[in-house]
């Protein structure tokens, strides 16, 4: 089993969960996140102020998903994020040690259909 995380785009959110939806990936969690990385933030104006706004507004996407789905669904999340600018994120995988389904007790494996 694997976990991947995903660090997109709040505005492509929806293009994401749409092909993987196409893809029969349903198993999704998605955290509204805060970050930096080579998108260094942007300058803000208010009142006439200047302000660094060095944390950016980004969404996280985790899916547990077995082995044999990981390159699947690293793909379709990598062609639906895509702009091709900095600040398009990031996928990170690891292994997960298992798995427990509370409602039907299933284990393992099983536990992620």
């Amino acid at each position: 089993m694997k976990k991947i995380e995903a660090i997109i785009r709040p505005g492509k959110l929806s293009e994401v969960l749409d092909e993987l939806n196409k893809h029969h990936i349903f198993g999704v969690t998605v955290t509204q996140v805060m970050g930096c990385g080579l998108q260094g933030g942007r300058v803000q104006y208010y009142r006439g102020n200047k302000y660094n706004i060095n944390l950016l507004t980004k969404v996280k996407i985790e899916i547990v998903t077995k082995d044999a789905c990981v390159e699947e669904i690293i793909d379709t999340i990598v062609k639906a994020a895509r702009t091709g600018e900095i600040g398009d994120g990031k996928i990170f995988i690891s292994d997960m040690g298992y798995s427990y389904r509370i409602r039907t007790g299933q284990q393992g494996d099983e536990a992620l259909i």
